[in-house]
């Protein structure tokens, strides 16, 4: 099966209800964002606090997979571009 995915700044972007995983799980690193909490916005639910967390995909010991997070009173798009930041920085991308 060749399932596509929402693309953003070249790396996959999964949501499954208020989780969404930013980044390919054969890097060593992805980013997990979890909607905390949302707010009405001309009748659509939108995100108003998120939690960024960098994940390491191959630790043994998840305890030790957890690498860093920040929870923001913010949307997704913000969440986002921490994310990005966060995941260029741990892949070394330039």
């Amino acid at each position: 099966m060749n399932e596509k995915f929402y693309m953003y700044k070249g790396y996959p972007l999964v949501r499954k209800g208020n989780e969404l995983y930013y980044g390919f799980m054969s890097d060593p690193y992805v980013i997990w964002i979890q909607i905390l909490s949302t707010k009405e916005s001309g009748g659509e639910k939108i995100a108003s606090k998120v939690r960024v967390i960098q994940m390491a995909t191959d630790s043994s010991d998840p305890m030790k997979a957890f690498v860093k997070n920040t929870e923001k009173d913010c949307g997704l798009y913000e969440a986002l571009d921490i994310a990005s930041v966060w995941l260029e920085k741990a892949l070394n991308v330039k």
